[in-house]
């Protein structure tokens, strides 16, 4: 079964959070699709990848390139899965796939100081409770690191 976790951004920047959480999928072996909400934020973030850390990048490709099929990490603005991947990240609004199932896990990031995100983040939410998936909600603590949070009853 797929599961779905939403990561609410407050006084953080995507830029900053999305590299280690890439990070951690290949140091377990995922792949992983990034769908973002439009082609300019995919291309920032296919240039942000290769150079965010001095001493490392994060092998990528972008879903225009002839082998992203055989990289780790694509970007795209679809919900195709050119690289077979197991893991989708969304990101700046991309929508929740049509076919959630050829995903183990969908990470939804989401900004939580911006109203519009907040409130497709709950639609989003209610949609993926609805069609049965298993959900969890992250929020950062004080010194940034990810934390579960029970939100019971839903949204």
């Amino acid at each position: 079964m797929t599961e779905v976790l939403f990561y609410h951004l407050q006084d953080m920047r995507l830029e900053n959070v999305l590299p280690p959480l890439l990070e951690k999928s290949l140091e377990r072996g995922w792949r992983v699709v990034v769908q973002a909400g439009s082609e300019e934020r995919a291309e920032m973030l296919d240039s942000h990848l290769w150079t965010y850390r001095d001493d490392s990048f994060l092998p990528h490709a972008t879903w225009r390139e002839a082998d992203a099929g055989n990289q780790p990490v694509v970007l795209t603005v679809n919900d195709a899965n050119p690289n077979g991947a197991s893991v989708c990240f969304l990101v700046d609004g991309a929508s929740v796939p049509a076919d959630c199932s050829a995903y183990q896990r969908i990470v939804l990031i989401f900004n939580g100081d911006d109203d519009e995100a907040l409130a497709a983040a709950r639609t989003a939410w209610m949609d993926c409770k609805a069609r049965g998936f298993e959900q969890t909600y992250w929020q950062a603590d004080e010194r940034g690191r990810w934390q579960r949070k029970d939100l019971r009853g839903g949204g």
